[in-house]
């Protein structure tokens, strides 16, 4: 009898065993898998490319949280230095917004500083929404000027607490030059890294960056040097240090990737993204695992063909993108384009823009003769 009660107790406690070993990990991986590991992406280009835009398609996505250029911060406080010294607090920065830890930018502000005071910040749907912003619903397509006027009143505390609360963290940078510092960043167990190389015609970029040199001067002097921006080649030096960065991503990315950086590495030419935008925002968006919801679609093509000329250079409104993105063709002289083809020679073979060889060829090339066949 005490012997057949044993037995009993024993198969009960075994019984026990069984049901804590097996079914609580369980319980706990479904616990988990409710709440996966946040998605990190990093539009990484340079000025004048279309990155604003770019980071708009991610910022408009009601899945994202997104900052528009952090690192001016560093830059501006750090500006008597050259861009590959300051590219380790770059780095570094970038990676604690990634985590949502936005104490690192107490070596950059003020304590009394507010979100208002945060790069851009009104660009960033996410912080015109709760709870970073009452005002709007976090499914609602938010310009910078309805969210500039109505939200900036709210403390910076709400930075940190509203990115907590997204799937995915996006930031578009401008202030990386060299692949290879990231790497750090692409092998830290805490990120989920995703990399989109943004790209764009040299000489469009030239373009625009003359009508916006006067706003570019300090990012210019601290990327090139001050000595080689002066002068009549100084806007050429620029051009060539831009387009030996964009060599060197690529390559890094592309041709000579360590398995690291297996599918976790997109080229995007802006230029294929104005030719047909909702075909170019959806692979974005697979890439970086998120649902184009037809309400993007629909924001997507209506920014992309309006009617303005792209006036404001630092302004994201409704346009004709395509035309816009082609206006260096009539306006700047077969020169410049000549010098600008000179200096960015290799970037252009490696990127597929096909060089304009004749002033008769700028005026009568096709758009879709811009594009080498490779």
């Amino acid at each position: 009898m005490v012997k057949s009660r044993r037995v009993q107790v024993l198969l009960i406690l075994v019984a026990l065993s069984f049901l804590l070993i097996h079914f609580l990990p369980c319980s706990n991986n479904a616990h988990m898998e409710e709440k996966p590991s946040p998605v990190h992406i990093l539009i990484l280009s340079s000025w004048r490319s279309g990155s604003s835009f770019t980071g708009q398609i991610f910022s408009q996505h009601p899945s994202v949280f997104y900052l528009m250029e952090p690192a001016w911060h560093v830059w501006v406080t750090m500006y008597q230095n050259s861009a590959k010294v300051l590219h380790m607090a770059v780095r570094d920065l970038v990676r604690s917004v990634f985590l949502c830890d936005m104490s690192v930018f107490d070596a950059y502000m003020s304590s009394q500083k507010k979100k208002s005071d945060l790069f851009q910040w009104e660009t960033s749907r996410a912080l015109c929404s709760p709870p970073a912003c009452d005002s709007f619903s976090r499914s609602d397509i938010i310009t910078a000027g309805n969210c500039k006027t109505i939200c900036g009143k709210y403390p910076f505390s709400k930075v940190e607490e509203a990115c907590k609360t997204y799937s995915h963290v996006a930031i578009k940078e401008v202030r990386f030059f060299d692949l290879k510092v990231l790497y750090p960043l692409l092998t830290d167990p805490l990120l989920n890294l995703k990399i989109i190389h943004l790209v764009r015609d040299p000489r469009a970029v030239f373009r625009s960056r003359e009508n916006t040199m006067g706003d570019l001067k300090r990012d210019t002097n601290i990327a090139v040097g001050s000595q080689k921006t002066e002068g009549e080649m100084g806007p050429y030096n620029t051009m060539q240090v831009i387009c030996k960065s964009h060599v060197e991503i690529y390559k890094a990315g592309r041709q000579a990737a360590p398995s690291f950086l297996k599918d976790r590495y997109l080229l995007v030419r802006y230029e294929d993204i104005v030719r047909d935008p909702l075909a170019r925002a959806a692979q974005m968006y697979r890439f970086a695992e998120l649902h184009f919801t037809p309400e993007l679609q629909k924001w997507v093509h209506n920014i992309t063909h309006g009617k303005g000329h792209g006036a404001h250079a630092f302004q994201i409104g409704s346009r004709d993108a395509l035309r816009v993105s082609q206006a260096w063709r009539k306006t700047l002289s077969f020169q410049k384009i000549e010098k600008v083809q000179n200096v960015c020679k290799d970037a252009m073979d490696l990127l597929g823009y096909r060089l304009v060889l004749s002033e008769e060829e700028q005026k009568n090339m096709s758009l879709d003769l811009l594009f080498a066949q490779n």
